[in-house]
């Protein structure tokens, strides 16, 4: 068993066969599509907001208010996936983990309509984030109807690590596409009505999406859980709730914290210059850079269910350059040729002045499709080691370079909000993956040494 957050760990149980490249690249491209179809939701969104009454305004209240503010409350059950596929080994353990989920749902539930329905949103958006007036009461629409966003994502995300961890990744992608599918539907309605505000359709379509996904991954998930999990041998040293919660709380707090920097940057790009169409791009722009990171983000889990078999360091290190090559050189392309214009203008119906706002931004972003490889490579050696601490460490550490360049910003107050925003994550996500670099070579040595 491996020892949780110390310098020497264990040495790790492998599996018998040895890795090959062949082998990672069939882990990883169920979940590489599951995660760009969910990427493409974003710039679906984006887009049609764009096509509908009140562009600029419902654009920047649902990148700079909705999307953050959600996606904050959700933080803490996003690690639901990594913790199923550790720890998901036989009934026990995952219904152990079961009742955190339901839990977690309830409170976080409760917690987002407390934000959404009350007076603390004009706190949350608009005294502690600053938002342009304009767009609150459009964002209060939005965010009220994404009430059950986190419920929705907590629920599948469990049941899809349970599916990678018992060889079903092909589910995954198939659940992501029913969500895509739903996502479509009720954009497509949005757009022939052609009079209801962006904000309403965009943020109905997102929770359309995500509901669907759920039920389809609760179905999904039946037969592996009647035929390997309940039927798996238990654990020798079962799986306790102290346990648990010591792996847990730290790799929770790690998505907390980085979601954090989007309320925190939508604050400080509130209060720059070219805030409105700053915070207008800010969603369009983050759509295509997502999109290319979420490839990266694929990565994780695939290094969490193979690294310690034979042959896996090398074969997942050549796997992690080719791709993290390909995915920056891919954002590279769009930046430099007429890809850009049809991304910004023809896709997504930008106004000409918020397209080469965003064409100018994305030169800031080419690192951060790299960084998301490397990011998943250290985090997966941290998260199998069971060395969570390591992990919620290095999301301070780019905490803490994200907010320093962002208060640069404001108090320089002579560049474009979007460019910091950028660069701040650019910065804070290098920072990020040196100190998980740091924190993995202990373990990254022992399986090294156990022929990994």
């Amino acid at each position: 068993m491996n020892t949780p957050d110390t310098d020497t760990p264990s040495p790790p149980a492998v599996d018998a066969v040895v890795l090959n490249g062949p082998a990672v690249f069939r882990a990883w491209w169920p979940l590489a599509a599951s995660w760009l179809m969910m990427g493409l939701e974003l710039p679906l969104v984006g887009a049609t907001m764009a096509r509908l009454p009140d562009p600029r305004i419902s654009l920047a209240a649902y990148g700079g208010v909705v999307f953050p503010i959600s996606l904050v409350i959700e933080g803490p059950i996003i690690m639901l996936l990594s913790a199923s596929v550790a720890l998901a080994r036989d009934r026990a353990s995952y219904r152990l983990m079961r009742r955190f989920m339901w839990q977690s749902i309830a409170f976080l539930t409760a917690l987002h309509a407390l934000v959404a329905f009350t007076p603390l949103y004009d706190v949350v958006a608009g005294d502690w984030l600053g938002v342009p007036a304009e767009t609150l009461e459009p964002a209060r629409i939005g965010l009220q109807i994404l009430t059950f966003w986190t419920g929705s994502i907590a629920y599948r995300r469990y049941q899809q690590g349970v599916l990678i961890r018992f060889g079903s990744s092909s589910m995954v992608g198939l659940g992501t596409g029913v969500r895509l599918l739903a996502n479509l539907l009720v954009l497509g309605a949005g757009l022939a009505h052609g009079g209801i505000p962006g904000i309403v359709v965009g943020a109905s379509a997102v929770a359309a999406g995500v509901l669907s996904e759920a039920v389809f991954m609760g179905f999904a998930v039946r037969p592996v859980l009647r035929d390997c999990v309940y039927r798996a041998p238990a654990e020798a040293v079962p799986l306790t709730l102290p346990v648990f919660l010591r792996f847990y709380v730290p790799l929770a707090l790690t998505p907390l914290i980085t979601l954090l920097s989007m309320p925190l940057a939508s604050a400080a790009v509130s209060r720059m210059p070219q805030a409105i169409d700053s915070l207008a791009a800010w969603p369009v722009v983050n759509g295509v850079v997502f999109l290319l990171r979420s490839l990266g983000f694929a990565f994780n889990e695939v290094v969490v269910a193979r690294v310690e078999r034979p042959g896996a360091i090398g074969a997942l290190r050549r796997f992690a350059i080719l791709l993290g090559a390909g995915v920056s050189l891919a954002l590279v392309l769009i930046a430099a040729t007429p890809l850009g214009h049809l991304w910004f203008a023809d896709m997504s119906a930008l106004a000409p002045d918020l397209v080469a706002l965003a064409r100018s931004a994305l030169w800031c972003a080419l690192l951060l499709p790299a960084l998301a490889v490397q990011q998943s490579w250290y985090q997966g050696l941290l998260v199998t080691s069971r060395s969570t601490r390591a992990i919620t460490e290095g999301v301070l550490v780019f905490l803490a370079v994200f907010g320093g360049i962002l208060v640069a910003g404001v108090v320089d107050g002579t560049i474009t909000g979007l460019y910091v925003g950028i660069l701040a994550t650019a910065a804070g996500s290098v920072a990020q993956n040196l100190w998980m670099r740091v924190r993995s070579r202990a373990y990254l040595a022992t399986l090294a040494a156990s022929g990994g």
